[in-house]
């Protein structure tokens, strides 16, 4: 059985009696930076002088340099940037600085899991990940509850880099809704896994091939948007509130013996062994170094599927809808 900790548990003096740099002013690091800010941590926010995010950081109070400045002054450094970008910048602005007794923090295993950042011996190494993005990490926080957050362990070379990580959990409001202890391999594989086989990629093929056989059906592209994409947070919300048996106890008969009878051919043996095999890829370190040389190379495959894939037909249909729908606000990516 999984340990879960919460505020009880933590102490937060050790938070409390650290400097803390966030390195990143995105979805993650404006959520750390500011609830931590207001859990009375002391905090600067490390962004590059050419970053149109310091005047974000500089209008929520807080003080904003560069990173390797951050990193100098900081006794914890929690780094907040993209998995493709947080080596580079790591060897560049924040290894030069990190002494013994620093505490090097992340929010995703990934480029510690697979090697990409080694830190020196001496600095404790652990992760905090909230379990949902960053502006739900803020709200939650606002509200006076929290994002359960997973926390690991890396390197404990001072014997404190768990409850300092609690700790930290307890700054930014997690503690406040669960803290789950797991190890960096175990946080870095399930999460790669579940964005690929299900939250991401299984889910947005599946709603694609959906619509797509309606439409060539002969059936509205609105009806098909409708059944297909718009009703799915429906579900999920049934899902999230209580698990598969209340969104089956929600849904009618009909719906719920299709579910049982249907749901299986269109999930496979095929498809789980699809799933081992992107599984194997994740542990083996293939995803990984594919991603990485997409991103080296300057992500031209990875930029013109985002732009193929905002042609598609549902993506059309769904903008013109919701426009109509009132409990709603637009959104949508901004351009390249």
């Amino acid at each position: 059985m999984a340990e879960v900790f919460y505020d009880d548990d933590a102490d937060p003096s050790l938070i409390l009696g650290k400097k803390v740099a966030v390195i990143g002013f995105g979805s993650q690091g404006h959520a750390h930076a500011m609830n931590l800010s207001e859990s009375g941590v002391e905090v600067v926010v490390g962004l590059r002088e050419e970053s149109n995010r310091q005047r974000l950081a500089k209008e929520a109070d807080l003080e904003v340099m560069t990173p390797a400045e951050a990193a100098r002054q900081a006794d914890v450094i929690m780094l907040l940037v993209p998995d493709q970008h947080m080596a580079g910048l790591y060897q560049a602005d924040i290894a030069p600085h990190l002494e013994p007794g620093n505490t090097l923090l992340f929010a995703h295993g990934f480029n510690v899991h697979f090697g990409e950042i080694t830190p020196p011996a001496g600095v404790d190494v652990a992760m905090v990940a909230p379990k949902g993005p960053g502006h739900l990490v803020r709200r939650t926080y606002t509200e006076g509850s929290g994002v359960p957050c997973l926390l690991a362990v890396h390197t404990d070379a001072t014997g404190t880099a768990w409850a300092l990580g609690l700790s930290y959990a307890w700054g930014i409001g997690g503690a406040r809704a669960g803290v789950l202890k797991t190890t960096f391999k175990e946080e870095t594989e399930t999460d790669l896994f579940g964005e690929q086989v299900i939250l991401c990629g299984g889910v947005s093929e599946l709603i694609k091939s959906a619509f797509s056989t309606l439409v060539e059906a002969g059936y509205q592209p609105e009806s098909a948007y409708f059944e297909t994409l718009h009703e799915l947070k429906l579900i999920v919300d049934l899902l999230y509130e209580g698990g598969l048996s209340w969104m089956r106890y929600s849904i009618s008969d009909t719906a719920e013996y299709g579910d049982y009878t249907r749901g299986p051919r269109i999930i496979t043996d095929d498809t789980r062994e699809e799933m081992r095999r992107a599984l194997a890829e994740i542990q083996s370190g293939q995803f990984a170094r594919e991603w990485l040389a997409e991103s080296a190379s300057g992500g031209a495959d990875f930029l013109a599927t985002r732009r193929r894939e905002l042609d598609h037909p549902i993506e059309k249909v769904g903008a013109e809808l919701r426009a109509l729908m009132p409990f709603l606000t637009p959104k949508a990516p901004p351009e390249d």
